[in-house]
């Protein structure tokens, strides 16, 4: 034995007896304890030269089936590790992507999406970029309200209710959608719907409020429009008949006693359609409409009931008040027509009213004695009516022809005392008067740049001009008071000799009326000064008359007016 066997046998660690090498994988194999010398003769065994070369293999296959395991641990935690490193990126790469796709879906949203919290202020925690475009802010403008409240831009008078809505909602944890008007950062009134619920907490408590708000303005503008129009006449904006029959109903309750209804009638409507066009006749109802609107005081009703019928409602207005209403009307009425334009027609409006003033009356037996005292006033003033609307339409036509109220004024007086010489009744005496009056209606369809050219007309112009006798008897045909000269409206051009226009009538063919028209016509024609030429002498134009006698004239009629008429005139100095 060596010097070191009785430190080992005296109790020293065994592993000092060992070759050195050997601790290494004792130590990390945990053996080390199995090696205490326990006696001398296990310390024998451990002494250097004398451990078994068997243990010294199983020692060093051990060790390296330690390392292997080490090595193919550290492989798998690698392994698993990337797998790790892989799954999360993956993982991170998705989740950036659901954000930026919930990015652009919330900033492609077409209105404003929001989280915000329940209080009067709606304080916004989130607000999407679609913000900017419904209402002019910048979306931080409202976080936390910076700048803004979004209470601050919802329109004053519906903040309360935006307010009651949205709170009885959150109470009965239902959807909340509602629509109302905004400000914009430009002072745009602009509507808008909003649909969003809260959010709860798992004790049940509001966290915030969610949703999105969208422009519904077109809509809400279409809506409106097609309410309006189904209730409005479009022409001249007042209510019309259907919509006024369920103002009629609704009014009449007995709270709404006494109850007045007011019934106009525009009369000769339909002669200045026909004469002067419907753009003259829809000027003159929009302008009716005005002044029935000016005077009649809320909370009245005013509707376009009929093509020229109006009806006024008016409800807690007793008979007096009513008459006071349609003195009004009438005061308006006469007003516009001193002062209207030249060229116009005139305002003619036959008024009837009555009043409903005990609960057991018929409204309908009211509105019929409106009705009837109507019919009253249109009989009495149905002359005038016709007198003044034949006047208006006669300065039109004049004003666009240029011819003068003195031309048609010499007409009418020669063409007269022609027809007193071939011995006409009244009747035919006041159609020719007519006639005289109105025989150029037709001009009023012809193009203003034909009827006002200062030279001679080229043949397509003449084309044109030749048009208006069938204008004009188109004109007088539908219209009852002017059907008996319609016939002579369209001869007046036709020649003795049956060249004329427009249907080549000869000689009695053509209306005697029409034939005295043609030669006096002529006659002033050329006794008067044009813009081609210079007035002939009256000798120079009876000459002309009696060549043409024959041809384009009547030869009776020329020699009625050279022979009797003129010289009787010359007679009486002028005088009728």
């Amino acid at each position: 034995m060596d010097g070191r066997t009785n430190r080992i046998i005296n109790g020293s660690n065994g592993r000092h007896a060992i070759k050195p090498w050997y601790l290494i994988p004792l130590t990390i194999l945990g053996m080390g304890g199995v090696f205490h010398i326990q006696d001398n003769w296990r310390a024998s065994m451990l002494l250097p030269g004398r451990v078994p070369h068997w243990a010294e293999a199983l020692l060093l296959l051990l060790f390296a089936t330690y390392l292997l395991f080490l090595l193919h641990g550290l492989r798998v935690k690698t392994h698993l590790l990337r797998q790790d490193q892989e799954q999360f990126s993956v993982l991170y790469q998705r989740l950036r992507e659901s954000e930026r796709s919930k990015s652009v879906l919330l900033d492609n949203l077409p209105g404003m999406a929001y989280r915000c919290r329940l209080d009067p202020s709606w304080t916004m925690e989130f607000v999407s970029e679609g913000c900017r475009n419904l209402t002019g802010h910048r979306p931080e403008v409202f976080l936390q309200n910076r700048n803004l409240s979004y209470a601050d831009i919802i329109h004053p008078d519906h903040r309360d209710a935006q307010w009651d809505s949205w709170s009885r909602a959150v109470e009965t944890r239902q959807v909340f959608q509602g629509e109302y008007p905004i400000i914009t950062a430009s002072g745009e009134i602009r509507w808008v719907l909003e649909h969003g619920q809260a959010v709860y907490s798992p004790q049940g408590e509001v966290e915030a409020l969610e949703g999105l708000v969208i422009d519904i303005t077109d809509r809400v503008r279409q809506e409106k429009e097609a309410r309006f129009a189904s209730r409005h006449d479009m022409l001249t904006g007042l209510y019309n008949r259907p919509y006024f029959e369920e103002i009629v109903e609704q009014a009449d309750k007995p709270e709404q006693l006494p109850l007045s209804i007011l019934i106009g009638d525009f009369n000769g409507l339909k002669l200045v359609n026909n004469a002067l066009g419907h753009g003259e006749g829809d000027r003159l109802l929009g302008e009716v409409s005005r002044i029935l609107l000016e005077c009649c005081v809320p909370p009245g009703w005013v509707a376009r009931t009929g093509g020229d019928e109006f009806s006024i409602l008016l409800p807690r207005t007793d008979g007096e008040e009513a008459r006071e209403v349609l003195r009004r009307i009438q005061e308006a009425c006469a007003g516009y027509n001193g002062q209207r334009p030249a060229g116009t027609s005139v305002i003619n409006l036959s008024l009837g009213y009555g009043t409903k003033t005990f609960w057991t009356e018929s409204f309908r037996d009211i509105r019929k004695q409106a009705e009837e005292n109507l019919y009253k006033r249109k009989l009495l003033e149905q002359k005038s009516v016709y007198s003044a609307t034949i006047a208006s339409i006669q300065a039109t036509m004049l004003e666009r022809s240029q011819e003068t109220k003195e031309h048609a004024g010499r007409l009418s007086k020669l063409c007269l005392r022609l027809g007193r010489r071939f011995g006409f009744s009244q009747t035919q005496m006041d159609d020719l008067e007519l006639f005289c009056t109105l025989h150029d209606i037709g001009k009023i369809g012809v193009d203003d740049r034909i009827l006002k050219k200062p030279g001679k007309l080229t043949e397509e112009e003449w084309v044109e001009m030749r048009r208006h006798p069938e204008i004009g008897w188109r004109i007088a045909v539908s219209i009852a008071e002017l059907a008996p000269v319609a016939e002579l409206i369209l001869s007046h051009h036709e020649r003795w000799d049956g060249k004329g226009y427009p249907r080549g009538l000869a000689g009695e063919d053509i209306p005697l009326l029409a034939r005295i028209l043609s030669v006096v016509d002529a006659y002033d024609a050329m006794t008067e000064d044009r813009v081609y030429r210079k007035a002939l002498s009256r000798e120079e134009a009876l000459r002309e008359l009696e060549r043409n006698a024959g041809t384009q004239f009547d030869p009776a009629v020329v020699r009625a007016l050279v022979d009797h008429v003129l010289p009787e005139e010359d007679a009486k100095g002028g005088s009728d």
